[in-house]
This record gives structure tokens, C-alpha cells and sequence, in this order.
């Protein structure tokens, strides 16, 4: 893959389709690559991580911590741990690829030296995160109103 096709994916994935050309190019050279054969895992459950994973081609299965649960296929653009691009968390899932499958890691040393050279991308991120977290507070007062259901009548 050349660095166009690596700025095209890198643009597609969520969080980092906020960023500018410069921020995504800084990213495909300081993005460190592995490379994966079927079946392999990239991390265990409980691990703690060591930043967050855009898979580049191929696709990693997340089995959940429920084990009835189906695993989750991630595949090309997809972020694979979005809190472990900022801090160290413990990992909530196995991941292992499902094919041969490239995976570019971007430390949270690397995230913290983007936002700090493209200011616009540390906002950004901010606007976006404060949406998802305005949405998510919308969703709840929605859940708290159901369960609380009618008021009682006054006799």
C-alpha cells in the first residue's frame, strides 16, 4: 500500500476522520504495522493495552465478554480500541484475526504528539466527543423517563 491508500483508510476511521491530510500522513509513518496470519491473536482479554489498533486490510474478530455472545468483526477503516488511543485501559475482548490481516497501532504517545502538532484535531475530537456524550446523556434521560412511568393519580 502506498501513502494515499494508507490516508484514505486512516480518513474513513471513525476518530480519525476528523483529522487533516498532515495529521493522517504523520500517522502512516509513526503508525507502527503488524501483520497477522489467520487465527492469530493481536490481544487477550484483560491485557492492558498498549494503544488502539485501525485495521488496514483483512478483518479481527472481538469476542465479547459474554460468551454467548457472537464475536464482532472489525474490518478495513475500523478502530479497534478507542480508549486505548488515549490512556492505558484493560483490554475487554479478544482479538484475533480471521484472515491474514494488518493492523497499524497508534500509541497514546502518538495520539498526545498529534493533538498537540494539529490543534485542529484535538478539537475535533473534543466536538466530537461531546456530541456522542450529549447524545448518550439525551438517551438516558429518554430510559429514565420510561421507567419511571406515569406519575401516580392523586385521590
Amino acid at each position: 500500500m502506498g501513502l494515499d491508500d494508507d490516508i484514505a483508510i486512516l480518513a474513513a476511521a471513525p476518530v480519525f476522520e476528523l483529522f487533516g491530510r498532515d495529521a493522517l500522513r504523520l500517522l502512516s509513518f509513526a503508525g507502527e504495522r503488524r501483520l497477522l496470519e489467520e487465527g492469530e491473536l493481536l490481544f487477550a482479554r484483560g491485557e492492558p493495552s498498549d494503544g488502539g489498533y485501525i485495521v488496514m486490510s483483512g478483518s479481527i474478530a472481538l469476542t465479547p465478554t459474554r460468551h454467548d455472545a457472537p464475536p464482532v468483526t472489525v474490518a478495513r477503516s475500523g478502530v479497534i480500541g478507542r480508549n486505548a488511543l488515549f490512556r492505558q485501559v484493560a483490554r475487554p475482548a479478544d482479538a484475533r484475526a480471521r484472515e491474514a490481516t494488518e493492523v497499524m497501532r497508534v500509541t497514546p504517545s502518538l495520539m498526545s504528539r498529534v493533538l498537540r502538532e494539529f490543534p485542529e484535531a484535538a478539537a475535533a475530537i473534543h466536538d466530537g466527543m461531546a456530541e456522542e456524550l450529549l447524545s448518550l446523556v439525551q438517551g438516558l434521560s429518554v430510559v429514565r423517563e420510561r421507567l419511571a412511568g406515569p406519575a401516580p393519580r392523586k385521590r
